[in-house]
C-alpha cells in the first residue's frame, strides 16, 4: 500500500533528511513490488510550498527516489505512491499542493464522475487522472467555503465523500507552513501520530524512523533538542508512545505543536468497497508491505 509520513517541528523550522527508496539490492526488497512514485513535500522559508516528485518508470528516475534530501522545514509530507488509478506520470505523482497548502493520500476512492459533478468548476485546478488529486479538491473547495478553516474543510469533504462515493480507504495527510492534518477513514489501513519530546523517549537522541520494509526513511539531528510529532502508516521505530487513529478521527497539529483529535465521521462509508472488488491493480496497490 502507498506508504505517507508527516513531521511537524513547529513553530521551528529544522533540517531533516529523507530517502524515499532503498537500493534493490536485497533478496527481501525483489520480493515485493517496486513503487510507482515517490514525493516530498516541505515549505520555503516565506511559505511557499515546496514540492519535489518523481514517478519511477525508469532508473533514472529510481536513483532520483534513492538519494539523501537535505530539507528544512517546519512541516514535511513523504509519499510512495503504488498507483491505482493513473499513468506513472509527475501530474498523478503525490504530494500535491494547492492555495498553499500540500497533500497526500493513501486509499482508493471510486465512481469519480460524480466526485467531478461535485466539483463543478474547481474541476480546472485538477491536472492528472488520480482520485487522490480530486479529493485534494474537494477538501481545498470546501475550505474556501468555511473561510479558509481547514478543520471545517477537511470535515465536509471527508463526510460529503462518506455518504456519496465508493471508499475503500481514505486517508490522507495534509500541512501548510505551520500546521498539520491527518483522517484515517474507515479503518482499513493504519494511520499513526508519536508526540515526540525532545530527543526522544530516552533524551538527547536524534529523530531515526525508517518503515519496516525500508521504503522511508527520515532523520533530523535537530530533533534531539525540539520536540515533534510524527504520523505514519505504521510504527517507524521502537518509542512506545505510537497511537493509532481511530477510524473517522481527525488529527490536528497546531502552530504550537497543540494536538487536538475529533472523530469527523462517525459511520462507515454508504458504499464501502471491499478488496474483492478492486480491480487487480488497485487491488495490489492496498495490499503491497
Amino acid at each position: 500500500m502507498c506508504r505517507l509520513f508527516g513531521l511537524s517541528a513547529a513553530p521551528h523550522r529544522v533540517r531533516a533528511s529523507f530517502w524515499l527508496l532503498d537500493a534493490p539490492d536485497s533478496l527481501a526488497q525483489q520480493s515485493h513490488r517496486e513503487p510507482d512514485g515517490t514525493g516530498l513535500g516541505t515549505f520555503a522559508e516565506d511559505g511557499t510550498p515546496l514540492v519535489e516528485k518523481q514517478p519511477l518508470a525508469a532508473y533514472e528516475d529510481a536513483e532520483f527516489a534513492q538519494e539523501a534530501k537535505h530539507r528544512y522545514s517546519a512541516t514535511f509530507v513523504a509519499h510512495i505512491r503504488f498507483a491505482t488509478t493513473g499513468e506513472l506520470l509527475p501530474q498523478n505523482t503525490h504530494p500535491f499542493a494547492q492555495d498553499g497548502r500540500v497533500f497526500a493520500h493513501n486509499g482508493v476512492v471510486e465512481d469519480l464522475p460524480k466526485l467531478e459533478a461535485e466539483l463543478g468548476s474547481d474541476l480546472a485546478r485538477v491536472h492528472g487522472d488520480t482520485d487522490s488529486e480530486r479529493v485534494f479538491t474537494l477538501v481545498t473547495r470546501h475550505i474556501g467555503r468555511s473561510g479558509g478553516d481547514v478543520t471545517a474543510g477537511i470535515t465536509a469533504a471527508a463526510r460529503w465523500l462518506a455518504d456519496n462515493v465508493p471508499i475503500y480507504a481514505l486517508n490522507i495527510l495534509l500541512t501548510t507552513p505551520g500546521e498539520l492534518w491527518a483522517l484515517r477513514y474507515p479503518d482499513t489501513h493504519d494511520l499513526l501520530f508519536l508526540e515526540r519530546r525532545a530527543g526522544g523517549p530516552s533524551g538527547g537522541r536524534h529523530l531515526q524512523h525508517a518503515s519496516t520494509p525500508g521504503r522511508i526513511r527520515a532523520r533530523s539531528e535537530h530533533l534531539s533538542e525540539r520536540p515533534a510529532v510524527v504520523v505514519a502508516s505504521e510504527q517507524m521505530d521502537e518509542d512506545p508512545g505510537w497511537t493509532p487513529l481511530k477510524s473517522g478521527e481527525l488529527l490536528h497539529v497546531g502552530r504550537d505543536l497543540a494536538v487536538t483529535r475529533q472523530v469527523i465521521v462517525d459511520h462507515p462509508p454508504r458504499y464501502p468497497i471491499r478488496l474483492e472488488d478492486l480491480n487487480a491493480r488497485a487491488a495490489a496497490s492496498q495490499t503491497e508491505k
